[in-house]
């Protein structure tokens, strides 16, 4: 098993306790006992609760970035509309169940109107970044003949928006994935054969 450092376990912590409680819910004593620790020698690693959150910001930004990509990093370029359609299930399903990943969109939710960097990053992860992600994706795909010219970023919007508002029904109501799941699959299906160029 891996020996995870202080910091990393003061930060763990603070994501489950935030994604909990919310932040003001969560005390720098609790933070602490949640990651073994004594409240004072939390301050070795953290002046304050602020820092923390802006650290695991720092922290989640980075893990959501490399697992799940972003317009800089997209990854492998769809080559066809099934691949296009694989890899983001993958990313659908990836959203849906990493832990990490839920328990940030639950804090973001929670948190959004406290602070405008997280306010911000919600609206990054559930509508700008996405799209400058998929715009990018289909851009290279309509270079490649694989995607019917069109505005790359209004395609992005239209694929994007009814997925995020899915995941978000699923944040509120876990039991309803499965249906989410066919719609989402339903929605992809009816992307690529609308704007999918077969070959």
């Amino acid at each position: 098993m891996k020996n995870t450092s202080a910091k990393d376990r003061i930060l763990d912590s603070a994501l489950t306790l935030f994604a909990q409680k919310g932040y003001d819910g969560a005390s720098i004593d609790l933070i602490a006992q949640n990651s073994g620790l004594k409240g004072p020698s939390l301050y070795k690693h953290f002046k304050s609760k602020e820092e923390i959150l802006d650290a695991l910001i720092d922290k989640v930004e980075d893990y959501y970035q490399k697992n799940f990509g972003s317009e800089a990093h997209p990854g492998a370029i769809p080559s066809s509309a099934q691949e296009l359609i694989d890899i983001s299930v993958k990313r659908i399903l990836f959203t849906l169940h990493d832990d990490t990943v839920r328990k940030t969109r639950r804090l973001l939710a929670m948190e959004q109107f406290r602070s405008p960097r997280i306010a911000r990053l919600a609206t990054r992860h559930s509508t700008d970044g996405l799209c400058k992600l998929y715009g990018n994706i289909f851009k290279h795909m309509m270079n490649a003949g694989a995607l019917k010219k069109d505005d790359p970023d209004m395609l992005a919007l239209s694929f994007i928006a009814p997925v995020t508002l899915l995941i978000q029904m699923c944040d509120r109501e876990p039991g309803r994935e499965q249906e989410a799941m066919e719609l989402i699959r339903a929605h992809l299906d009816h992307f690529v054969n609308t704007y999918a160029i077969q070959r």
